[in-house]
This record gives structure tokens, sequence and C-alpha cells, in this order.
């Protein structure tokens, strides 16, 4: 090199710590492989200091699902982890168009917002309301004995194939067809015919009870109690309550018997 050769100007690369790069990542719509199907993982609002607007979320989900590194099947299940995002039902049914036309498919909605379990509800899918993280009890799941969320109350028809889960009570205002699923940490009440599957108590409560106008399940569950519905359904119907008794067995009781009646004495009326 000649003493009069000139040195270009370089500029060095900024490097990222890894903390940060993985930081960077969190707070952005992502997809990831998950027991042989997708999460579609949008960024958490509680632990983002970036307000993303829909439409910023919006533009990195079809970024996500339109670039050139496809390493999904057509048809994967997809389970949408909203974690604490607010989603109505015009937001839930545009996501579901974007991931149909990339050959995915909504299998379940994942939520911590009452709101968003509402509204992915209503549309007919399968949703799951989660606890969030400051709620959480501390113990072990099974020990818990009382609601830990406030009540999920729901107007609809709980379809075939649809399941709900909610860490307390739901409420339906609507019938629930056969293939249908609820399952809850707390009561369960049906305002009209209970014809799929009900689980009241799912962590261990044999205080829980199910409620319907109409009892014609496939199966009711009761903590780890099972009662299926008879081979012939009853000539005329009441509004029930299915319950734990005292010995341990779940019973089914005409909801006036029960309200008039103590547990302790109650006859099973079907």
């Amino acid at each position: 090199m000649t003493s009069d050769s000139v040195l270009p100007n370089v500029v060095p690369t900024p490097t990222v710590s890894p903390s940060l790069r993985e930081e960077n990542i969190k707070f952005q719509v992502r997809l990831k492989t998950e027991d042989g199907g997708l999460q579609l993982i949008l960024p958490a609002e509680a632990e983002s200091s970036i307000d993303h607007t829909w439409t910023e979320l919006w533009e990195q989900l079809k970024h996500r699902l339109n670039g050139g590194d496809r390493f999904w099947q057509p048809q994967t299940k997809v389970r949408l982890m909203a974690q604490d995002r607010l989603l109505d039902g015009r937001q839930l049914k545009a996501i579901a168009d974007a991931l149909k036309e990339a050959e995915l498919q909504i299998e379940r909605i994942y939520t911590t917002r009452r709101q968003t379990a509402v509204a992915a509800a209503t549309a007919g899918y399968s949703v799951e309301q989660q606890l969030r993280f400051s709620s959480v009890v501390s113990g072990k799941p099974s020990q818990l004995k009382e609601p830990v969320a406030e009540p999920l109350y729901l107007e609809l028809t709980v379809r075939s194939g649809v399941e709900i889960r909610h860490p307390g009570t739901v409420a339906i205002v609507g019938d629930v067809n056969p293939g249908g699923s609820i399952i809850a940490v707390g009561d369960i009440l049906v305002w009209g015919r209970l014809r799929g599957i009900a689980h009241a108590g799912c962590q261990g409560n044999s205080q829980c009870r199910i409620m319907a106008l109409q009892m014609e399940p496939t199966q009711l569950r009761i903590a780890s109690s099972v009662a299926r519905a008879p081979d012939k359904p009853p000539k005329q119907f009441y509004p029930e309550v299915a319950y734990i008794s005292p010995e341990g067995i779940l019973r089914i009781a005409r909801a006036a018997d029960f309200v008039r009646t103590p547990i302790e004495t109650m006859e099973d009326k079907r």
C-alpha cells in the first residue's frame, strides 16, 4: 500500500444482542410450529412498550403469510394465541380469511380477554379463555376450589365441533348442540337445551353444578364424576340441576325440588 492510498470509509455494522433480538421478536406477529400444527401468536399488549394498532398487526400478519418461506402443509390447523389483544368479530373474521387464503384453518382461539372470548364464541370458533398471569392463584390447579374468573355470559347456540373453555362459570342463553362442549372451572348454566357435553368443576371442584332448561346431554361431568344421558329420553322435560351427592354420585334433580329440598335428602327425580 502506498503512502497516498486512501482508506474507504467503513461504517461498522451495529450488533444486536440476542436478548434484544428476542424482545423485538416477542413484539411481532409470529408463526410457530407446535404439536403438528401452528401457533399464530399476537404480541401481548401488557408486555409491550409498542402500541400496535390493528392496521400494523394486520400488515405483519399478511407479511408472515405471504412470505416465501411457507413451512406448513395445506389445511394445517392453527391455534390463534390472541393473548390480551382485544379483537372483535370483524377482526377475527379477517384473520380467519387471511389464514384460509394461505391454506390454513383456525382450530381454537386462546385469549385472556373476556370480550375477545365472547366475540370468538359468537362467531362459532372454539375458544379457551385463560387467566392473566396477575390473576393466577398460587398453588396447584387441583387445589383451586372456587372459580377464579368472572362469569362468561354468551347469547348463542354452541354448534357441533365448538368447544368453550373458561376459568370460571359459563352461562349460555341458547342451546348446546350435540358435538358442542362447555368446560368450566365453575358452574355451567344453559338457558336452553343442553344436548352436548358439559364439564363443570373441571379443576376438581365437586361443589359445582350444571343447570339447563332441558337436559339431554351427551355427557355430564362434575369434577371427576361422569354421567351419560339415559337411552330413552323422558316424556316431559323440566329445568334440571346436576350435582354431586354426599355419597359422591352425580345426580340430576328437577330445579324446583333442588331449591326446596336440602341436597342431603334429595332423591333423583329422573
